[in-house]
Order: C-alpha cells, then sequence, then structure tokens
C-alpha cells in the first residue's frame, strides 16, 4: 500500500498542531527531566503508605504547589487540580504565547480524568466519623471539589479562561481523550486555543488499591522501582500513581502567525469498545483501534517508527495488548515498541497524555527509550521490534503512535507525527 498522509493534504486551519507541553511525573516535573529519567533508567516508583491499606507502592509527584496557586486555593482545591494547574501553567510558558493578550474566551480547556471525588468522599467521612458521623462537620467544599468538571474547571479558574471548560472521564484511555476532545473542537471553531490532556490524584483514595489488590492485580515487590514490569513473566500488577500532562493545541494556521515553535503535529486518531468484558480487555478490538486510527491517517504500519504501549503489567492485558499489536504489525519493518509505565506506574486519567510526551523528544533525538525492568520476557508479550532495559538509537522518528486503554472496554490511539 502507498502511504497518503491525509493530514498533509488538509487546510492550515484544520490541521492541529503541538506549541507546548506541562506535565508533573513521579520522575520529573518538566519534559527536559522526565526525558532523561526515561533515558536513564530512572525510576520513580517509590514506597508508599496510605490510610486503612497500610504500605504499598506508588507513583508520587513532587512540585512546587505554591508557585501557581495561593494557600486559599490550596485549601478549597483539589489535588487532580493542583496537579492541572501545574502543568496548564506549565504548557502555557513553554508554548510562548502572550498570555495577557489572548481573549480568554477562546480557549477551551478539555481534561481527561479516570474518576474523580473518590479522594475527597473518603476523607469527608473519615472525619465525620470522628464525630460520630454528624453531618454539621461535612465540608461545606466538598460539591465544588467532587463535581465532575471540578479539574478543569479549576484550571479555568485559576487561568481566568472564560471559554469551554469540561473533563473527559474516559478510564485509562481519558489523556489521549481528552487530546482528541481538543483537536475537534478546534476543528469545529468552538476555540482557537485548547488545553488538552489528562490528570490523575489517584493514589490519594485508598479505594483504588484495596480494589486492585482485591483483583490480584497490585503490584508488590521488595524493591519498589522494579515493581512496575510490563511484559515481564513475573509481573503481578499495577503500580498506582499520580501526575499530569498538558498540551497546548492549536491550528497550524494560528501556530504560524505567531511564529510559534511546533513540537509535533496530530495525524490521526481513533477510540472504540469492546463490549466484552468490564475489566478483561479484548485483543480484536485494540486490533481495529489501531487499524482505525492508520487508515483515517492514510498510513501503514510500516511507516510508525515508535509504538508507546499501553501495557500496565497485569498478567493478562499485556499479553493480549501484544497479540494485538502482533496481528497489526505483523509485517511492517522498523516498528519499535516501547513502555513507559515501567518507569513511573499507571497514572491513570495522565497516563495516556504522559507516555506521548515521554516518546515526542524522540523526533528531536532519533532514540527510543526502553522498557524497564524486562529481567524475563514473557513469550506471549514478545513483540518483533521491542526495546527492552537499554535506549535504542533508531535514527529518523516521523511518526509515534500512542495507546490508551480502559475499564468498560475503551479504547484509545493517538498518532503525531514530525513537523
Amino acid at each position: 500500500m502507498v502511504t497518503v498522509d491525509r493530514t498533509a493534504s488538509l487546510p492550515d486551519d484544520q490541521r492541529i498542531v503541538v506549541t507546548g507541553i506541562g506535565l508533573t511525573s513521579p520522575n520529573g516535573n518538566d519534559l527536559e527531566t522526565y526525558r532523561k529519567s526515561l533515558l536513564a533508567g530512572i525510576s520513580g516508583v517509590t514506597d508508599y503508605e496510605i490510610r486503612y491499606l497500610g504500605k504499598t507502592l506508588a507513583g508520587v509527584c513532587k512540585f512546587e504547589t505554591s508557585k501557581y496557586q495561593s494557600k486559599k486555593d490550596l485549601r478549597r482545591g483539589t489535588r487532580a487540580g493542583s496537579v492541572g494547574i501545574w502543568a496548564a501553567n506549565e504548557a502555557l510558558h513553554r508554548s510562548g504565547i502572550d498570555w495577557a493578550n489572548v481573549d480568554k474566551s477562546k480557549v477551551g480547556i478539555y481534561i481527561g480524568v479516570t474518576e474523580h471525588g473518590n479522594v475527597e468522599t473518603e476523607n469527608e467521612i473519615y472525619q465525620i466519623k470522628q464525630y460520630d458521623y454528624d453531618t454539621q462537620f461535612w465540608s461545606h467544599h466538598h460539591n465544588p471539589r467532587t463535581v465532575a468538571n471540578n479539574p478543569a474547571g479549576e484550571v479555568a479558574l485559576n487561568l481566568g479562561v472564560t471559554g469551554p471548560h469540561y473533563t473527559i472521564g474516559a478510564a485509562c484511555a481519558a489523556g489521549n481523550a481528552g487530546i482528541v476532545q481538543g483537536v475537534q473542537m478546534l476543528r469545529l471553531g468552538d476555540c482557537d486555543l485548547a488545553i488538552a490532556g489528562g490528570v490523575s490524584e489517584s493514589i490519594h483514595t485508598f479505594g483504588i488499591f484495596a480494589s486492585f489488590r482485591s483483583q490480584g492485580a497490585l503490584a508488590t515487590h521488595e524493591d519498589p522501582t522494579k515493581a512496575s514490569r510490563p511484559f515481564d513473566k513475573d509481573r503481578n500488577g499495577i503500580v498506582v500513581s499520580e501526575g499530569a500532562c498538558l498540551y497546548i493545541l492549536e491550528r497550524l494556521s494560528d501556530a504560524k502567525k505567531r511564529g510559534a515553535n511546533i513540537i509535533a503535529e496530530i495525524v490521526s486518531y481513533a477510540i472504540n469498545t469492546d463490549a466484552t468484558d468490564f475489566v478483561l480487555p479484548n485483543p480484536e478490538r485494540q486490533a481495529q483501534c489501531v487499524e482505525l486510527a492508520l487508515k483515517r491517517g492514510g498510513l501503514n504500519p510500516s511507516d510508525i517508527q515508535i509504538v508507546s504501549t499501553h501495557a500496565t503489567g497485569t498478567s493478562s492485558g499485556d499479553a493480549q495488548e501484544s497479540q494485538a499489536l502482533r496481528k497489526v504489525f505483523e509485517n511492517a519493518q522498523g516498528v519499535h515498541f516501547n513502555n513507559t509505565k515501567s518507569f513511573i506506574g499507571h497514572a491513570m486519567g495522565a497516563a495516556g497524555a504522559l507516555e506521548l510526551a515521554g516518546n515526542i523528544p524522540s523526533f528531536d533525538d532519533g532514540v527510543c527509550h526502553a522498557t524497564i525492568n524486562v529481567d524475563n520476557l514473557d513469550p506471549d508479550c514478545a513483540l518483533e521490534g521491542l526495546v527492552i532495559n537499554t535506549p535504542k538509537e533508531i535514527g529518523q522518528v516521523r511518526y509515534i503512535l500512542n495507546n490508551s486503554f480502559g475499564m468498560l472496554g475503551i479504547n484509545s490511539v493517538l498518532i503525531v507525527r514530525k513537523f
């Protein structure tokens, strides 16, 4: 088949580009530090303790919350809001946009989340338990903290944005879904600038840890840095992490007009549903999602240089995604596969956006970061081109494909290219 990159034929006002990336992750609070950690094999997973569950492991973000928020804001708001506010401000700063003169009514905020509100609800119940469950001690901040639009709303309040804002509930496909929403709204003319991506505060709710443990899907290891081990035969589950990654998206016409530094271009995307199980993934549907994204972009599997896998470290999930990828890429040459969760754990709603960000610098340095902690590759997860334990120089990188899947069978795929 002949490649016909359909995006290149679109008018500039329909081509969407990335002009800024802001993030906080367990192993870096900016793209440069984050990338260095990935290339150096530095894990951000650490020992962690949480109410009722006790000692466990997690990916914890450490950033200066007071840089963009007052003490009052922090007292009233949420952790999801804080990580989002950090990422949004950092992304805007790095985009070079003259923010003071931007029409805030034409800015849209689209943030993906896996879950929201559990942290605040657990905390409030814990507090009133000490007062014999007297609800007069329930916080009056509870409702604005727990409404579904909170993470995007807190970012809007912080930045003074008066355009549309909302969150996209897409389980662990949410990071990709937030970006997809931003692309669509820019093309529709709903906004002129989009702040899009995903956030997660998951490590602050004991419920998510307890649920994964009850499923037998919570990772354990005597060395926290080796606990997240996708594709390894001895993998034993997920490491829960927090984080955020937000992108500044613009129409190419607008980015050119202001002389922006263009980091990447969004080429294609696809979202579909397994419709087969609450939790267990469906490799056939995953393969269909990847194939749909390629088809929409006018691309062949061999056009992709890096596939960023979703693999979480569960026994069934990793093997089934590998099965899907083998189906799509079985005859493709020069395709490399990696995994970022092996470094930072599973950042839930932020996962897809963070994992894409970790690979985007490959456009400049030509290096595919590795999947670490693969001491004994599971034959069911074997992929031709899987980069394990040591980064690989692969030369020119033109296209990156980013997988991000979630519970209740939601699958998302995003393809970006070097501009």
